[in-house]
């Protein structure tokens, strides 16, 4: 596969995790009993272990450069944990469209700050240009259903607030699995690592506040969904994506979520979606096609390896 191929595989593979994940905040509304701290140490909790156990075997193969890079593992790891905590908070406080948009409109800016400081990684104007495309979409999608949202200034405050550290750390576990990956750690040993420890770090979360889960079928199918498809399933893919496309990218792609979840808020829970919001979501749809027609996107490393670690599984 040559580079640039693997560059539009990894957009698509990450295109189909944004679509998962624009799943959760629906799926969250059908288990209105379960607060989103139970939610989120659930559903990244359970699926994070779950990429952990079944990657094992990598990660014992790994173990000498896992222990060499363990600060990363270590950063990787508590954002994972904190993430889904503000993210689901982030909704159940400011609403679903405007946590949402918040949390993943913020996260490629995160991302290319890290990229650009950190990594010393130059940001083209491609990429410039799909990140404000994205941010604009997103905030289209925030006006169109930010009528809906019936919380108190002070809660919405709370909410944005909290979507900013839900973006913030969802780009910094991006970039910890990147890092891992890029210094040659095996895929499926770096995201099982970061995602395991992960969700060890919510299962005192989940002890404390899971009780409502167990308290009818309901509540325990919406659990075992989110924890299964959006998070074990999106994240896999989501780890074979960051094999091929800069962490800054893999973000970037992922603001198909709020078009994703604005679109079965509209399907689905009946909310209303006017003209900004079937806007912003074409806009956000033309940020995957940039991102996949950047000229640039051969350079965007290759795949550590080879074709063995392209057919790997986590």
């Amino acid at each position: 596969m040559t580079p640039a191929a693997a560059h539009r595989l990894g957009v698509i593979l990450i295109a189909v995790t944004a679509v998962l994940w624009g799943t959760s905040g629906t799926a969250a509304t059908f288990a209105p009993q379960v607060g989103p701290l139970a939610i989120g140490a659930a559903a990244l909790g359970i699926g994070g272990l779950l990429q952990g156990l079944i990657s094992i075997g990598a990660q014992r193969r790994a173990a000498p450069r896992l222990r060499a890079h363990a600060g990363v593992v270590a950063i990787g790891a508590l954002t994972v944990a904190i993430y889904p905590l503000a993210f689901y908070s982030s909704m159940r406080y400011a609403g679903v469209a405007v946590g949402t948009v918040i949390s993943l409109a913020s996260a490629p800016l995160a991302s290319g700050l890290l990229d650009r400081f950190i990594d010393h990684r130059r940001l083209g104007p491609w990429w410039t240009a799909a990140a404000g495309m994205g941010v604009v979409g997103s905030v289209l999608l925030c006006l169109s259903r930010g009528g809906d949202d019936a919380a108190g200034p002070g809660r919405a405050v709370l909410g944005v607030l909290l979507g900013l550290v839900a973006g913030a750390t969802y780009a910094a576990y991006s970039w910890a699995a990147h890092r891992l990956i890029d210094a040659g750690i095996d895929r499926a040993a770096s995201m099982g690592s970061v995602f395991g420890i992960g969700g060890l770090l919510l299962m005192p979360m989940l002890a404390l506040t899971g009780a409502p889960i167990l308290a009818g079928p309901g509540n325990l199918a919406v659990a075992a969904y989110m924890a299964l498809v959006p998070m074990f399933l999106g994240y896999v893919l989501f780890g074979m994506g960051l094999v091929r496309v800069p962490a800054s990218t893999a973000t970037t792609v992922t603001l198909l979520e709020p078009a994703v979840s604005a679109l079965l808020a509209v399907t689905v829970v009946g909310e209303r979606l006017g003209a900004r919001g079937w806007t912003g979501m074409a806009i956000i749809a033309a940020v995957l096609i940039v991102l996949a027609a950047e000229p640039g996107s051969d350079k965007a490393g290759p795949v550590p390896g080879g074709a063995a670690q392209e057919v790997a599984v986590p």
